[in-house]
């Protein structure tokens, strides 16, 4: 299986691949392999295929992801910008919509420059945890994990070799 890296095709497949998605998404919920051994699956496949995509030639998360900020995240942000918190907030933020917290006022994020992140090592941990795929419990997130399928090549990558895999009954073997 070849890896797509171009975001834009991506796009388009996971238009075309979305009632199949969501149907792979029913087919883990309920096919009876354990929980433990999917999350085994999706991190040995984060593990190759992210070794295999630059994010910094995508950015594309930074363009489209809005992340929700705590309260450290936006004091490590306002620090790393020699700003206080109040003056921080006012330039870069609003309150989040759906959930507790804060976001960025602007999408792209107003941090990207060039596909990289102006404040790496400052950045949320919303951001720093993208694409949330070395974390356990796969199936209790697939709805954010096929959302992510039209952001991400890692993410995009990943669901459809599980596709593969599980539905070709590779999963049974005993190599993961």
């Amino acid at each position: 299986m070849k890896i797509v890296r171009d975001i834009n095709r991506i796009k388009q497949l996971t238009l075309q691949k979305e009632e199949e998605d969501w149907g792979f998404r029913s087919f883990l919920k309920t096919c009876g392999i354990p929980a433990k051994k999917i999350d085994n699956i999706v991190h040995r496949l984060y593990d190759q295929i992210s070794s295999m995509i630059d994010c910094a030639a995508c950015g594309n998360c930074c363009k489209e992801i809005l992340p929700v900020l705590k309260d450290i995240d936006i004091a490590n942000m306002a620090g790393g910008s020699k700003m206080n918190i109040a003056d921080f907030k006012k330039k870069y933020l609003v309150k989040a919509r759906e959930t507790v917290g804060y976001t960025f006022n602007t999408n792209p994020c107003p941090f990207l420059v060039n596909n990289r992140c102006s404040m790496h090592n400052f950045r949320p941990d919303d951001c720093r945890s993208f694409p949330h795929l070395h974390k356990s419990d796969f199936t209790s997130r697939t709805i954010s994990v096929i959302h992510n399928c039209s952001i991400c090549p890692i993410v995009f990558n990943v669901y459809e070799k599980m596709k593969h895999k599980i539905w070709a009954m590779d999963v049974f073997e005993d190599s993961y």
